[in-house]
């Protein structure tokens, strides 16, 4: 009877978890180029930044 390789399988299970780590690192490098971009839109306008926005004709003192 053939014996099982454990070397063999521990060094596969190694190189997914690898490749799995690589693949988040990737999507969490490319949502954070995406994000700030999205934020640049948002801090034009004060009210969507959530800046208090007071028209000019309610001053009261």
């Amino acid at each position: 009877m053939a014996r099982t390789n454990f070397q063999y399988e521990k060094r596969q299970r190694e190189l997914e978890k690898k490749r799995k780590a690589e693949e988040k690192a990737k999507r969490k490098a490319e949502a954070k180029h995406q994000r700030p971009a999205a934020g640049q839109e948002q801090g034009d306008d004060p009210a969507a930044a959530g800046e208090a926005v007071t028209p000019e004709g309610d001053e009261q003192e």
